[in-house]
């Protein structure tokens, strides 16, 4: 039987495989609930299409992956798979995953991804958490899909929501707003530091363009463009390990022509160390956001940012309406122009010791996960 100081996340970590930074997601949830003295449980599900031309769940990489990367962080035992073909549960079974579920002060669902009604219906609260705000909430207002239905509380990462200067419907639910977590221990200031402005990025995601009253809100490529000329007009180096179709052969030779550095996402950060390395071995961050995030003035700031913060590298961050929250701070310059971009970069440039330094304070100051997670946990009457 659980722990009454139980909680369980539920969420797509095996579903992506070698995708470092996505990973991270998760373990900064999973371990800083650890350090406060949670006893955690991690649900994922598989089907065998999923898996490549394998097939096959109990054999996938999938399922290596997930494995490795709960075993070397000391969370072995902390996690349980089901194969939804066969109804097979790795990891953790079946039977003691209800158990433990019905005994947890929660279960807090990752974007809704987990609908398994036999374990949903053990939980005695249901927290939705919104790491990607604005479509769910548009798709729910505009009657094409309600990925909130069957939760209890509703927590979002964009934390403008509910302020009159955001545009993303609350859909007549009370919203818990709160920034991502850091485990800072995981992430020590590096002193050396290489000479390109870098990130990791998906050109396009999952979701397609929405249009509500009125605007059309898009994705990180319709915002990307605008400050395609940045490399060229500034003289810095910046590099994206960037997720981007090869089909998007328009896009790959504008990037090069303006004299961006592409890297391979799954050479340089396809699991959480290599990713890990790569943040920390950059000059600073350029954090582009969605069209979503940027239109809906949603206060969303990126988990990757935060990694970089935490690591001794100032981020360039469009503003998402982000201004006035961390103060005017060194470490974390705002743009939402080209000319701004350009002005910001220079200025980490110019003295990214300095800026480094006050990047690993934001973060100490902000993001830390003790802080972050007791807040929320208070916030949902948890523990």
């Amino acid at each position: 039987m659980s722990r009454p100081d139980t909680l369980v996340l539920a969420g797509a970590l095996a579903q992506r495989p070698n995708h470092g930074g996505h990973t991270w997601v998760f373990l900064q949830y999973l371990l800083g609930l650890r350090r406060l003295g949670w006893d955690v449980l991690f649900v994922d599900w598989l089907h065998p299409d999923m898996c490549g031309t394998e097939a096959k769940v109990e054999t996938s990489v999938n399922l290596r992956y997930l494995r490795d990367v709960f075993e070397r962080f000391g969370l072995g035992d902390a996690y349980a798979v089901t194969d939804v073909s066969t109804g097979t549960s790795y990891g953790v079974a079946r039977r003691e995953v209800i158990e433990r579920i019905r005994h947890s002060a929660a279960l807090v669902n990752f974007m809704g991804y987990l609908d398994d009604e036999d374990l949903l219906g053990a939980a005695p609260v249901r927290v939705f958490l919104d790491i990607d705000p604005g479509f769910g909430q548009m798709w729910r207002a505009l009657g094409l899909a309600d990925p909130f239905a069957g939760h209890d509380l509703f927590v979002t990462v964009g934390e403008n929501i509910g302020a009159p200067e955001c545009s993303i419907p609350t859909c007549g639910l009370d919203w818990i707003t709160t920034p991502q977590p850091v485990v800072l221990d995981e992430w020590p200031v590096v002193e050396d530091r290489g000479e390109a402005f870098t990130s990791v990025a998906a050109w396009r995601g999952p979701y397609g363009p929405i249009e509500y009253e009125g605007r059309t809100y898009g994705l990180r490529v319709h915002e990307f463009r605008r400050f395609v000329e940045l490399p060229r007009i500034s003289g810095h180096t910046f590099e994206l390990a960037l997720d981007i179709d090869s089909a998007e052969s328009g896009d790959l030779e504008l990037l090069r022509a303006n004299g961006w550095h592409l890297a391979d996402p799954v050479t340089v950060a396809a699991d959480p160390w290599s990713y890990r390395d790569y943040i920390q071995g950059s000059l600073a961050e350029l954090m582009v956001a969605k069209n979503m995030y940027v239109q809906a003035r949603t206060g969303w700031f990126s988990d990757r940012s935060i990694c970089y913060l935490a690591s001794g590298r100032p981020v360039l961050a469009q503003d998402t309406g982000l201004a006035g929250r961390f103060g005017e701070r060194d470490g974390l310059v705002l743009f939402s122009t080209l000319d701004e971009a350009r002005e910001g970069a220079g200025r980490i440039a110019s003295d990214p010791i300095l800026h480094g330094r006050a990047a690993r304070s934001i973060a100490e100051d902000h993001f830390g996960s003790d802080q972050v997670l007791s807040r929320l946990l208070a916030r949902l009457r948890v523990g």
